[in-house]
């Protein structure tokens, strides 16, 4: 076997490549997420990984997508081309996943259940890190811990909260990669169109909810004992987290 290339070195969550293949730690919800893969690669969806089982220390295995994600993500949708790619790449999952029918005992980062008929299964983390990106063009999607059944709103504005974003000038410039302060009205705008939203009306409140709705995950999480929720509870996400929801609430002049 090849040897390991840590990926990821949490203390609850080391995730390592070994050759073309990806090894994870197991959740409840894992033979879930890997129903709705296969379901992906029969749809004929090539940017998803492909779940090849459990290995031999118990770790799930998955297909490597060659490209860079994470951090380096950023820097991809400040490119208002990376942007549009971005949407793109975002209501192509949505299209490819309808249909998908989940096991009887299906079992989620958010509970149970199956799609209802205005649901599809969102992503539940679709922002610039977890896509994996050749330039500014995105070939994969990756980290599926949180999917689960939603309208497809929530990706939608879970997405728009990091990439309009919904984030002051300062975080923009110092960490979100922008060379200036972004125009967060015309790229809200530029990502709707090109998802294929008819209307921007309600965006915002979308956002708000949607916001609030990640705040109160982290927080059943981490109260359940889930890494890495509980140890980013103990460091103060949760107060993060609202901050951010009473700075999208006092700045929807930004976009609106």
């Amino acid at each position: 076997m090849s040897r390991e290339v840590v990926m990821q070195d949490g203390a609850h969550r080391r995730v390592v490549r070994i050759g073309d293949t990806v090894r994870r730690p197991v959740q409840p919800w894992t033979p879930t997420v890997h129903a709705l893969l296969r379901h992906l690669e029969k749809a004929g969806f090539t940017h998803a990984p492909r779940p090849l089982g459990i290995d031999d220390e118990g770790r799930e295995v998955l297909t490597y997508i060659e490209g860079e994600s994470g951090p380096s993500g950023w820097a991809k949708v400040v490119d208002g081309q990376g942007l549009r790619n971005f949407a793109r790449l975002l209501r192509d999952y949505h299209d490819a996943c309808g249909g998908f029918s989940a096991p009887p005992d299906a079992t989620w980062s958010m509970g149970a259940g199956s799609p209802g008929d205005d649901e599809v299964v969102c992503h539940g983390d679709f922002g610039p890190w977890n896509v994996v990106w050749r330039g500014n063009q995105p070939v994969g999607i990756i980290d599926w811990d949180f999917a689960r059944p939603a309208p497809r709103s929530h990706d939608v504005a879970y997405a728009l909260e990091y990439v309009a974003p919904f984030r002051d000038d300062a975080e923009c410039l110092r960490r979100l990669r922008y060379p200036a302060p972004p125009d967060r009205r015309s790229r809200l705008e530029d990502f709707c169109g090109v998802y294929g939203l008819d209307s921007t009306e309600g965006i915002c409140d979308a956002v708000i909810a949607r916001q609030q709705d990640n705040a109160d995950l982290v927080r059943r999480l981490a109260e359940q004992g889930h890494e890495p929720q509980a140890t980013w509870a103990a460091e103060g996400l949760l107060t993060e987290l609202e901050q951010r929801i009473d700075w999208t609430k006092s700045h929807r002049h930004l976009v609106e």
